[in-house]
């Protein structure tokens, strides 16, 4: 459930960021110097040379990206690949020469802020010497196609990357058999990676540095309109401010542990075994909240699945409604072609990509979803969800090319999980799908809200300490000889869970998570998540809304749709402060509104949890 990944990480477009390769020399072009002289007007000029190249480009590029992810064959696959190259030449280039006209003295804000969208533009920046950027390449290919054809053992009988995360979640598996898939997945994909991540962490440590950046890590951090030490002090304020919850969460959840494995499996102290919280990462609890759930909990009074049957929805009949709610805040109809262009169902006769994602392709109102959809709650929510991204899309496409993208990486995702957050039984009723006498009673609540924090709350420390392994590789703070143990020390720290079986100091634990080989940054998962509760705060309390935070509605209120547009449009174009503020009247990013979301439930975990040992 995502945006289609961006052109760069400051603009839109439509498909991964190929690796980057340094076929620019550190020397600017003669002509470039010529038309484009080091001076602050001449770094102007440049950009706005950019901007148009890059638009221009990214048409083209997304509707190749389009069809490759609706069509997949040899001959679309061939296209996406030669785009994808040609991508790689162009960011590589520009970024190059976005550091030579950095240094220049007398640079206006705006200016500095775009050449720096361009150095942080490059997935994985490659030293400019000859060999390295192939070297770079081959090394990300090696570990990607490590990952895919990853495989653990259950039972002794190998098992794929998907089938085995969907077992890790199943019920019916004993603690020797989680134990089991734990410890060969991240035996067999993780520990055979560290030599090559390590190399890998070197070069792009010295392409960065060569992009003037004092390491990767500080390269990634300069993405959010502040110093990259200031952005690590405050994601860490964020933690503290929701810290209290999860470590309740924790409490109640290893108790519940204890009395379903015993004190030889799960202790009823100290950390959690992290194989059995129904996810191979230990990221997301929601798999087992049928063993934690409080009695009667399961009984909402209604199932969003048979109401959607009940209504009839099809694929489209689902999509008008999450339109519905747009319309309901002022937005206008989507475009007509977005009902002729988009994919709704899976095809029976092509292979496609069925993982939901939004786009724009021509950055102005060709706008789509990508979907395999069915009739249940699920994609019902993902559907609103997606939809969210295109009106952010449509809302910021009056911006520069450099801006078109939300005011930080975890801004747009935040916009999709708070019109999530609105799927209220309220809302239900409103939009005649849910009998008023159905709406759960608030003895209901607890129930409600443990199911969402079992993946809401309980994702909070594992979004952060992924990419804080990362930054202490990059720095040096955590050196080549301590990476596993550099791993697994943060995840006691900060999630209190540790691994079922020992683990040997030369292995790699981090490589047997998709994002670490994919070089993916993480960060903006943790900032999403604490964001859409900030989000959804600021629209019910414009809304007026007197209840309990969690049953807040917003469907059809004008002023929430006037405010969330002002900073829906801003995209990037001002720092991310000014946007928070333009919705939220704040200008931090903050965990209070998660706090206060689930308010009720700290309240009944702190009654359940008394006499018992919190944290570990």
């Amino acid at each position: 459930m995502n945006l289609a990944v961006p052109l760069l990480r400051s603009a839109a477009a439509a498909l991964a960021i190929a690796v980057a390769a340094p076929l620019a020399a550190q020397d600017a072009p003669a002509q470039t110097v010529a038309e484009y002289p080091e001076t602050p007007e001449g770094a102007k000029a440049w950009i706005a040379m950019v901007e148009a190249d890059f638009a221009d480009f990214s048409k083209a590029y997304a509707h190749i990206s389009w069809i490759n992810a609706t069509y997949i064959n040899h001959d679309s696959d061939t296209l996406a690949a030669k785009y994808g190259a040609e991508l790689t030449l162009k960011q590589v280039a520009y970024a190059n020469e976005a550091a030579r006209y950095a240094r220049i003295a007398g640079l206006d804000a705006e200016t500095t802020r775009k050449l720096d969208m361009l150095r942080n533009g490059i997935s994985l920046p490659a030293p400019n010497r000859p060999g390295a950027a192939e070297e770079l390449n081959d090394i990300a290919t090696r570990l990607g196609s490590a990952y895919g054809r990853g495989k653990g053992t259950l039972n002794g009988q190998p098992i794929n990357g998907s089938d085995i995360e969907a077992e890790m979640g199943n019920l019916d598996r004993t603690p020797e058999e989680l134990k089991e898939m734990w410890a060969s997945w991240h035996d067999n994909v993780g520990a055979p990676m560290r030599s090559d991540y390590a190399r890998m962490t070197a070069l792009a440590n010295e392409g960065a540095k060569e992009l003037g950046f004092a390491d990767f890590g500080a390269m990634w951090r300069s993405g959010y309109d502040m110093p990259p030490e200031q952005f690590a002090a405050e994601t860490e304020r964020m933690w503290q401010e929701v810290k209290p919850l999860y470590i309740a969460l924790h409490t109640y959840v290893r108790r519940k542990l204890n009395e379903k494995y015993g004190d030889a499996v799960q202790p009823r102290t100290g950390p959690i075994r992290a194989d059995l919280l129904g996810n191979m990462w230990a990221q997301e609890w929601g798999n087992i909240y049928p063993l934690v759930a409080p009695a009667g909990a399961g009984d909402i009074g209604y199932d969003l699945t048979d109401l959607i049957a009940k209504k009839n929805l099809d694929a489209v009949g689902m999509v008008k409604v999450g339109e519905q709610f747009f319309s309901s805040l002022g937005f206008a109809p989507l475009p007509a072609t977005f009902w002729e262009r988009s994919q709704f169902t899976k095809p029976a006769d092509r292979e496609v990509v069925c993982h939901a994602s939004a786009w724009n392709v021509d950055n102005v109102d060709d706008l789509r979803i990508k979907m395999c959809i069915k009739p249940n709650a699920d994609d019902f929510i993902t559907i609103h969800h997606e939809l969210g991204h295109n009106y952010y899309q449509r809302a910021y496409n009056g911006q520069d090319f450099l801006h078109l993208t939300g005011a930080n990486d975890g801004f747009h995702e935040a916009i999709g999980d708070m019109i999530a957050l609105s799927i209220t039984p309220e809302y239900l009723v409103q939009i005649d799908m849910l009998d008023p006498k159905d709406v759960p009673s608030a003895d209901k609540d607890i129930g409600l809200l443990l199911r969402q924090a079992m993946d809401k709350v309980a994702f909070l420390p594992f979004g952060l300490l992924l990419d804080r392994y990362r930054w202490g590789l990059y720095d040096g703070s955590i050196p080549e000889a301590a990476m596993n143990t550099g791993w697994n020390d943060p995840r006691r720290d900060y999630q209190g869970v540790v691994p079922p079986v020992p683990r040997d100091p030369e292995g790699f634990d981090a490589g047997a998570k998709y994002h670490i080989p994919g070089n993916v940054s993480y960060t903006r998962y943790f900032l999403a998540r604490l964001l859409q509760f900030q989000f959804y705060k600021a629209a019910c309390d414009t809304a007026g809304w007197k209840g309990p935070l969690h049953r807040c509605s917003f469907y059809g209120n004008k002023e929430v749709g006037a405010k969330l547009n002002a900073m829906l449009e801003m995209g990037a174009s001002k720092p991310w402060p000014d946007a928070l503020e333009a919705f939220t009247g704040e200008r931090q990013m903050s965990g209070k509104a998660m706090a206060e979301y689930f308010a009720p439930l700290k309240k009944w975990l702190d009654q359940q949890n008394k006499g018992e040992k919190a944290g570990w």
